[in-house]
């Protein structure tokens, strides 16, 4: 893996280069980035695959219950174009995963996805005068926004600070990205973090980041599974089914919960499930032989495990979906303050 790097670490520096010479075209100007009139609250992060965004976005939208919020996400691996505003024909396949999510778990927030983020703004200023703050999922990148707030998400496991750029390490751009950030969050923290890590990660974490970002660290609370599918009650003894970037967290809460996982059909993230794949879940289940086995998966999956024609054969199996939630470690009131006040200032 050290020679692997070595080999890639000259397109690093070439793709290194050409987005610092692009973050540098939009801080100087040279290329335009729109700012809106109301708040607009981007979360992101500065490398590929998974630091917990969709968690953070649903505490923000939870947060900001008192206001007309909306939701705007680029709809990553949907099979539609364009803008599209979630109605009662929406699907994952027509809005993306996450904010298929989000439409199904937050009936008073306004869901849409556009490639084009400012045209997705302007668009759903239109269709709703109304709006008090608009919430972009993953927009840490998209430079021809200028949000008003700028929220980084680095994960505890691999924090941007010790990785490399593309190809070499999983950084969409190079560290010093993390100065555009207003609010720096640690995310997937063990629970009993220990008051010097913490201090050598503000430290890291601060010679990229703005002396004014202030840095805080979350966890995944986890919830009692719900069940979707035949009734019963689970079993400790499961198998477990994810479509995410990053199971490993889920698989060591499940562990410490003293869950015995049988198989874990690991698929990709944003992973589109078919028939298919449900007949070898319940060839899994069969071959275990196993009493009492039941099958767990995540809120992200179970949003499609519900739709068109896999509802049926999902309502036949043991199947339970786990809720996660962000807990922030100390603090979160501080962290709540800073995005209330700010949305309050316009």
């Amino acid at each position: 893996m050290k020679y692997l790097k070595l080999l890639l670490w000259p397109f690093s520096l070439l793709y290194g280069g050409i987005m610092l010479l692009r973050n540098y075209l939009y801080d100087t100007g040279m290329l335009r980035s729109t700012r809106f009139s109301l708040p607009v609250i981007a979360v992101g992060n500065l490398t590929v695959g998974g630091t917990g965004k969709t968690p953070h976005v649903e505490y923000l939208l939870r947060l900001l219950k008192g206001y007309p919020t909306a939701t705007l996400s680029r709809g990553y691996k949907r099979k539609s174009k364009g803008f599209v505003l979630a109605d009662h024909t929406a699907s994952a396949a027509t809005l993306g995963d996450e904010p298929f999510q989000y439409h199904r778990d937050f009936r008073g927030v306004t869901v849409a996805v556009s490639e084009d983020r400012v045209a997705g703004i302007a668009k759903l200023l239109k269709l709703k005068p109304e709006l008090g703050v608009v919430v972009l999922d993953d927009a840490m990148q998209h430079r021809p926004v200028q949000p008003s707030l700028n929220i980084l998400l680095t994960d505890y496991t691999r924090p941007f600070y010790k990785d490399l750029v593309l190809p070499a390490g999983i950084l969409r751009e190079p560290r010093q990205g993390a100065n555009r950030a207003d609010i720096v969050v640690v995310s997937k923290c063990p629970p009993a973090l220990k008051l010097e890590e913490e201090q050598a990660i503000r430290q890291q974490i601060s010679r990229y980041s703005r002396a004014d970002a202030p840095v805080f660290f979350s966890s995944f609370s986890y919830g009692e599974p719900v069940p979707i599918g035949s009734a019963g009650s689970l079993s400790k003894r499961i198998i477990l089914m994810t479509g995410i970037a990053n199971a490993a967290p889920l698989v060591r809460y499940l562990e410490e919960q003293h869950y015995i996982i049988h198989r874990h059909l690991a698929f990709a993230d944003h992973h589109h499930y078919t028939q298919k794949d449900l007949q070898l879940l319940q060839e899994s289940l069969n071959e275990d032989q196993v009493e009492s086995l039941s099958i767990l998966t995540t809120r992200k999956d179970a949003v499609k495990l519900q739709e068109g024609e896999l509802l049926e054969i999902t309502h036949q199996l043991p199947l339970f979906y786990i809720p996660v939630e962000v807990a922030f470690l100390k603090n979160g009131e501080q962290f709540d303050a800073f995005v209330l006040q700010h949305v309050a200032s316009f």
